[in-house]
């Protein structure tokens, strides 16, 4: 196991859903979404999207959702 795999499969326990914009310094996280089960990704093309779509899953669910953009999680 990587540690993108580690983050992708702790972010799953904590049930959290995932919206991600694919750039490359990220592959490694991406890939490692495809390994993993019982976590769903969406991928965007722009950041405002991504991070719009990510607060209203939040708010519709009322459960936190995860960002992964260029620089960094959110």
């Amino acid at each position: 196991m990587n540690g993108a795999e580690l983050l992708v499969r702790l972010r799953r326990g904590r049930g959290k859903g995932l919206l991600c914009k694919s750039c490359t310094t990220e592959l490694p996280i991406v890939a490692a979404l495809d390994k993993t089960p019982g976590i769903k990704a969406f991928l965007g093309l722009f950041e405002g999207v991504c991070t719009g779509a990510a607060d209203g899953y939040g708010r519709m669910l009322d459960k936190p959702a995860m960002v992964l953009l260029h620089l960094g999680l959110v």
